[in-house]
């Protein structure tokens, strides 16, 4: 079984410069790319972006059509809105939850951190998800590591995934201080990181296999283990520099320094249950 643990789907492409096909990241896309590799199913990371403000709503139909295939994580006062740790954070939630038939929301927050996770209102969020069982997938640079792991002690039936090998790539403090970091929070059986975006941070992401990042993947996977870490493509941004295989064999083919049957976690056995049970799976590495 492969699971997709993030990628995204939009009517409208969202960035820039302008394409030709402007329908390059509809759902459609990302249902034939996972067929054509194998992928079973997929997380929908929802990104309300430039041109794409109800991509809620958006991932909720894709989901009631292939609801075999497409699970939803709706996004939640992302940084691009005009909500963003603003008060009532915890109500929106709610109220997304309500909403829509999601298992998790996303919340991407700004490079620097603004102390919010910390405030009344970020722990009240948290505690929002917890009450309604829902994961968090967090995008955020290691600058929030501190604070991170003060939700995840505070709210330990939360399980928190971070993005794209928790921001390490592009941490302008530099990969070792961000494996350092990150690699603090392997004690708390709650945050696992996701195992996608090899290139960001690369002055050459059209490099595959990105040899340069190989030594991240392992440190994670030495700190936080099979049961922790979970395989994603990054669809349809990685078209920028990957195809979806290229995605998904940097880590089968490359990372060979994972067992066979670790592998199969990672690639999804350890999203698959998280996924079903809404909570982490427990123990350390």
């Amino acid at each position: 079984m492969i699971i997709d643990s993030h990628c995204h789907a939009w009517p409208r492409w969202p960035y820039q410069p302008v394409v030709p096909d402007d329908g390059r990241g509809a759902v459609e896309q990302l249902l034939w790319e996972m067929d054509q590799n194998g992928v079973d199913r997929a997380v929908l990371v929802s990104a309300r972006i430039d041109r794409n403000e109800d991509n809620n709503a958006y991932g909720a139909a894709c989901v009631a059509a292939h609801r075999d295939r497409l699970h939803q994580f709706a996004d939640v006062d992302c940084k691009w809105s005009q909500e963003y740790h603003t008060p009532g954070a915890a109500d929106r939630l709610r109220a997304m939850a309500d909403r829509f038939p999601i298992e998790g929301i996303t919340h991407y927050v700004g490079s620097e951190n603004d102390g919010w996770m910390r405030s009344d209102a970020g722990i009240d969020f948290f505690r929002a998800a917890a009450e309604r069982r829902l994961i968090v997938s967090l995008a955020a640079s290691p600058a929030w590591q501190e604070d991170i792991r003060g939700v995840a002690q505070a709210f330990p039936s939360v399980p928190i995934l971070l993005h794209h090998l928790a921001g390490i790539g592009g941490w302008n403090g530099g990969r070792e201080d961000g494996v350092r970091r990150v690699t603090a929070a392997a004690t708390l059986p709650n945050i696992l990181v996701k195992i996608s975006g090899f290139y960001y941070g690369s002055d050459r992401p059209w490099e595959y296999p990105h040899s340069e990042t190989l030594w991240v993947v392992r440190a994670l996977y030495e700190a936080f283990g099979p049961h922790r870490l979970c395989w994603g493509s990054d669809y349809p941004v990685i078209r920028r520099a990957l195809t979806y295989r290229q995605a998904i064999e940097a880590f089968r083919t490359h990372c060979s320094f994972v067992s066979p049957a670790d592998r199969a976690a990672i690639l999804g056995g350890t999203l698959d249950t998280i996924l079903r049970t809404r909570q982490p799976i427990g123990g350390t590495a």
